[in-house]
């Protein structure tokens, strides 16, 4: 844009009026400009999936997006199905706050550590397992991390290349930061061979993931088919910001059946949302991918949360202050 000098001293001060003018006529071209140049508004991420089985792919893509219409969780999905090669992927690199989720890593570096040193599980550790996978309890989960400590969980962190997953720092294991990609990788480790963790230690910790306690059997299982074997965790975790973290992962075996699903979601008002969320995907990626088998009979979640929640540090605070007398 031309600027226009106008000097008072070489030809005398303007009069009001064309001040007034020559601010009109500023406004007037800068106003397009400004506009022209506003960024657009992002699109929001889409689902995305592919498949070697014929229409399968966009099968998938529109029940999950119908699955998601309408909700106001920012839900982040992802689908391996080592059968018909199918993958699904919606915010695979979201960032959240693991809540109880991340007790199965907390096991799978457990495994890893035994592996190490060449020895079993120790009774205390056998209980201390049990607990935290099948009743999700805090208490035996933070024994276990303070047992193993960041350096040992980074270790299996590393070897499983789960490199965007960062332990929660102080104690605080419920805010490690975890994404849908890291949670499947884990997933897909448990379910197939590999150099990390043996094959007897795999089965032993999806055994614990069989079962979780009937109150905690929500989310990725919803729909699954009968025939299928269900391995799966939970969490929950409620903070100022981004309201509820409400996730699930579930591994899906058995005669026809090898496929891992993730759902992990923040921005829920409340817990149940989150859940209703979960529970929807679920549905139709287990209907999509197992047309004709019949389903579970649905579970109802409880209505009120049977986990407890995982320390934050605005809890310790809350909590430290001395209730009134």
């Amino acid at each position: 844009m031309t600027h226009h000098r106008i000097s008072g001293r070489a030809t005398g001060r303007p009069s009001r009026r064309a001040r007034s003018a020559a601010g009109v006529v500023a406004v007037a071209t800068l106003v397009p400009l400004a506009a022209a140049t506003a960024p657009a508004a992002a699109a929001p991420p889409q689902v995305a999936c592919t498949s070697q089985q014929a229409g399968l792919a966009a099968k998938l893509t529109a029940d999950i997006t119908a699955a998601l219409k309408g909700r106001k969780s920012t839900t982040a999905v992802l689908l391996n199905d080592r059968i018909t090669k199918t993958s699904c992927t919606l915010r695979p690199d979201q960032q959240y706050d693991s809540a109880s989720v991340v007790k199965v890593t907390v096991l799978a570096a457990l495994l890893q550590e035994v592996q190490f040193q060449k020895r079993g599980f120790t009774k205390r550790e056998f209980t201390l397992a049990s607990d935290m996978i099948t009743k999700s309890d805090n208490a035996a989960t933070s024994a276990l991390w303070k047992q193993l400590g960041l350096t040992k969980i980074k270790r299996f962190l590393a070897a499983a290349g789960m490199t965007k997953t960062v332990p929660g720092a102080d104690g605080y294991w419920g805010l490690t930061q975890i994404n849908a990609r890291d949670e499947q990788k884990l997933l897909g480790m448990l379910t197939a061979k590999n150099t990390v963790i043996s094959e007897p230690n795999r089965t032993y910790a999806l055994k614990l993931m069989q079962n979780v306690v009937a109150s905690q059997r929500w989310g990725t299982p919803a729909g699954a088919p009968a025939t299928a074997t269900v391995q799966v965790k939970n969490g929950w975790l409620q903070r100022a910001t981004h309201g509820w973290r409400v996730h699930s992962v579930g591994a899906f075996t058995g005669p026809g059946h090898n496929y891992q699903i993730t759902v992990l979601t923040h921005d829920n008002a409340t817990m149940n949302d989150g859940v209703n969320t979960i529970q929807a995907v679920a549905r139709a990626i287990h209907k999509d991918l197992n047309p004709t088998a019949p389903a579970r009979s649905a579970f109802v979640p409880p209505a009120v949360p049977h986990e407890a929640v995982p320390a934050t540090p605005e809890r310790a605070a809350k909590e430290a202050i001395p209730a009134p007398r």
